[in-house]
Order: structure tokens, then C-alpha cells, then sequence
């Protein structure tokens, strides 16, 4: 994952905490909600881009048995 889309993803978590929190402060339901929405879209990118590295490195390693690197 690059720098500035881990920042994106920790922005979005952090925009969603403060979504929640707000929401929890005024017993607003909705906003609660959409907090939580938010940390898990944020949540669900992180593991996507981990699975991404994971495979691409997977790949990297038969490449260069294939290679005799």
C-alpha cells in the first residue's frame, strides 16, 4: 500500500470515529451509523491492499525460482 493511500484509508477511519463519536454525543443514530460505515470501508481497504502485497509478493517469490534469482 503507498504512503498516501494509507493516509487516505487512516483519514476515512479517523473521519469515521468522529462521525461516530459525534453521533454517540447526540444520540443521533444516523450519524452513529455512517460513522461506523465509514471505519469499516476504511477497515475493508486495508485488508484488500494487505491481500494485494501478500499475493504480489507470492508471486515475486515463484517468479524468481522460475528466474533462478
Amino acid at each position: 500500500m503507498s504512503f498516501s493511500e494509507d493516509a487516505q484509508n487512516k483519514a476515512e477511519d479517523l473521519k469515521g470515529r468522529a462521525k461516530e463519536a459525534a453521533g454517540a454525543a447526540t444520540d443521533d443514530d444516523q450519524l452513529r451509523t455512517e460513522g461506523q460505515a465509514d471505519q469499516g470501508k476504511a477497515a475493508a481497504k486495508d485488508k484488500v491492499a494487505d491481500v494485494a502485497e501478500k499475493v504480489k509478493e507470492g508471486v515475486d517469490a515463484v517468479k524468481d525460482k522460475l528466474t533462478g534469482h
